[in-house]
């Protein structure tokens, strides 16, 4: 984003899953559980890690998190990633969720949080991130 954008947020990163919560989604208040959210920031994470991995990988932490507005059952949520970092067997993954609700016209954030995992083999060693095109 450039100044000229500051009016206009939009997501950074590339749009890795997309879901909608339902009704099971939720906590006796009728809230989205934030366990819920959390669990589909690593899934589109892990899918992204899987992919700069070209196999398995592990999630080993979860950092920063701040849940910035609520999330209500039935609206579109984006999870977007973006690499942030890599080493010989690591990587950073930003995951950052984006909400549109139905009667929405723009969509806002929900949160933000900084995903680590490592590559592994299929014995559950950590293995080495194969070479990216810089």
């Amino acid at each position: 984003m450039t100044a000229l954008d500051d009016d206009k947020p939009a997501p950074r990163g590339e749009l890795t899953i997309q879901v909608i919560p339902l009704p099971s989604d939720t906590n006796a208040n009728g809230d989205v559980f934030a366990g819920w959210l959390v669990k589909q920031m690593d899934m589109a994470a892990a899918t992204m890690a899987g992919r700069i991995s070209q196999g398995r990988n592990a999630t080993v932490a979860m950092d920063r998190m701040e849940f910035l507005s609520p999330l209500r059952v039935g609206s579109q949520v984006g999870c977007y990633c973006e690499l942030v970092d890599i080493g010989r067997s690591s990587m950073k993954i930003k995951v950052e969720v984006w909400t549109l609700d139905r009667t929405a016209k723009h969509p806002r954030k929900v949160t933000e949080g900084l995903f680590v995992y490592v590559a592994i083999d299929e014995h559950g060693r950590i293995r080495e991130v194969p070479e990216q095109n810089r």
